[in-house]
């Protein structure tokens, strides 16, 4: 019996500067470090250029402040983004307004709608025109708090429901990366992410191709120097009087996927060259040909 192949981990070193001075490096609109599950620009930028060429479209349906729209902006790429809170859409048209203002000459909008929105007519001119999907899985909830199962499970299900509906956007040899933070639940235990993720991936039609570990933390020499916020020393100090050790966050993990059917023709295995997928969300049925 053949053993399952082993995929790749790779380790980016986006951490070297503090989250602040990322910011700053990157020109971002005050109160852009309000948004606390926001994807880092050294992370946005690694993966932007790890993924993606000159002109390609990075998309971001649950873009927050917009720090993927900015760095996608400033490496010459074409940078869409969704969201329905207020206050991330006015910072997120801040910060691409700040990218064209300092000389960035590709186009970048700010959609005021849901992720489900890719899944209608609306977003018709996208089908096959989208490099990259990169995006944060977001919780809701500060670090310090913890996370309810119920918690989990709605945050995986937004990000299940975003990967369907991007698949079909996908131009030939895109990806869509998922960025996750490492975070606890509420009694303390760690939250298995990565299997949900996995899981979402596959029912969308897509399959792992990568696996990341993108650190937070300064590697400095042969170790790692944590940059946590004063809440999340609290809570692993808090956690460690309570009997219950618990690391500081250091890195967050970088999921990277393609579209299955691109994984099996590269392989050599027969697919069908017309594929009808069908979608099933809350709001009722959608058929994609791809």
């Amino acid at each position: 019996m053949s053993e399952r192949p082993v995929r790749p981990l790779s380790v980016w070193p986006t951490g070297q500067r503090e989250p602040v001075e990322q910011l700053d490096d990157a020109g971002c609109a005050s109160g852009t470090e309000a948004d606390t599950e926001r994807i880092p620009p050294a992370l946005a930028a690694h993966a932007i250029a790890s993924y993606t060429t000159l002109g390609d479209l990075v998309l971001d349906p649950n873009c927050g402040a917009g720090t993927v729209l900015m760095e996608a902006l400033r490496a010459g790429r074409h940078a869409l983004g969704l969201t329905t809170e207020s206050n991330w859409w006015t910072l997120a048209r801040a910060n691409v307004t700040a990218a064209k203002s300092a000389g960035a000459w590709s186009d970048g909008s700010v959609l005021d709608a849901r992720p489900r929105t890719l899944a209608t007519v609306r977003a018709a001119g996208l089908v096959g025109r989208v490099g990259l999907v990169l995006t944060a899985l977001r919780t809701g909830s500060d670090y310090e708090t913890g996370l309810t199962h119920d918690v989990v499970e709605s945050a995986v299900a937004e990000i299940a429901m975003m990967m369907l509906c991007c698949e079909p956007l996908l131009r030939s040899g895109g990806r869509v990366v998922v960025v996750a933070r490492p975070r606890r639940h509420s009694d303390g235990s760690a939250v298995d992410l990565t299997t949900r993720l996995l899981a979402a991936g596959s029912a969308a039609g897509l399959i792992l191709v990568e696996r990341c570990i993108a650190l937070s933390a300064e590697l400095r020499g042969g170790r790692l120097v944590p940059r946590a916020s004063f809440a999340e020393r609290w809570s692993a100090a808090r956690a460690s009087v309570g009997g219950t050790p618990a690391a500081l966050v250091a890195h967050d993990e970088v999921l990277v996927f393609q579209p299955a059917h691109e994984a099996a023709l590269a392989s050599g295995l027969h697919v069908p060259s017309f594929r009808r997928v069908q979608r099933t969300f809350a709001g009722g049925r959608h058929d994609f040909a791809a």
